[in-house]
């Protein structure tokens, strides 16, 4: 087989044999198939042990699928924004950072543990429960992201056609589910309800995260009370509760013209 040059001018890893090719793709292989002519070709130059080969092209396969589960896990997750620990400024919060330290640990989540943010808007509560997000999808577990409209919606769907008890399932197969920007909008008995059903089904069972511009104690007063105690008594009994303070990090940078790139 002759080789074609890239566009280095360096010759290209000469193909694999079709059959080769065809048994890699029938074994479902396509992260190994990839990387296998550049593998082999250097392998070759190097003289590289035979297990060395193997292993260098098994770990390609692995590394690809779980890059690939981690795309997929984040695209069925529906965070909101792609914010991630990178992007958050820790000594801009009012969160105390062996708080922040702690919880990005993620050992709260191991242990089924929720976590409740409430503070004015613009405070980082949604960013930092977003970054933790992320951080829980990198280390392989599953995240469902909601805000209570949206939870609303699904859970009202489902009690259509009798299928709430599968719905909730299927949300609680993710280790963190989070819950964002309660009490932005009004909410009325179905918001009330569904809130309450996730909280029961995650509760000693799965991490829930909350965010709100009203601390959990005040949720009776924008859901009916006996719903909103119930929910609150379960969110709370295992929790690590956090207020932010200050003013809105949005409207500093608004303030300030960091906000938007000036115009030329």
């Amino acid at each position: 087989m002759s080789t074609t040059a890239t566009a280095t001018g360096m010759p290209a890893a000469p193909p694999l044999p079709s059959d080769l090719e065809a048994t890699m793709r029938r074994m479902r292989l396509p992260y190994l198939r990839a990387a296998a002519p550049e593998v082999l070709a250097t392998a070759k130059s190097q003289r590289w042990d035979p297990t060395e080969v193997l292993r260098v092209l098994l770990a390609e396969e692995v590394r690809g699928r779980d890059e690939a589960t981690r795309a997929a896990r984040r695209k069925a997750a529906g965070l909101p924004a792609g914010k991630t620990l990178h992007s958050w400024r820790e000594h801009d919060s009012s969160i105390p950072s062996p708080t922040q330290s702690a919880l990005a640990t993620l050992e709260w989540i191991h242990r089924g543990e929720n976590l409740a943010i409430s503070g004015p808007s613009g405070t980082g509560k949604t960013h930092f429960v977003e970054a933790l997000a992320h951080k829980a999808i990198d280390e392989g577990m599953r995240v469902s992201w909601f805000t209570l409209e949206s939870l609303t919606t699904a859970i009202s769907r489902a009690a259509v056609d009798g299928s709430i008890s599968k719905v909730l399932a299927k949300i609680t197969r993710a280790e963190l589910v989070v819950v964002d920007d309660i009490g932005m909008l009004p909410s009325g008995q179905a918001a009330a309800e569904a809130f309450y059903r996730l909280v029961d089904a995650t509760y000693e069972r799965r991490s829930l995260a909350v965010t709100s511009n009203i601390h959990p104690a005040g949720y009776d007063t924008i859901m009916p009370k006996t719903l909103a105690t119930a929910a609150v008594d379960r969110l709370l009994h295992h929790a690590h509760v956090i207020v932010t303070e200050g003013t809105s990090m949005r409207l500093s940078e608004a303030t300030n013209g960091h906000g938007v790139i000036p115009l030329t």
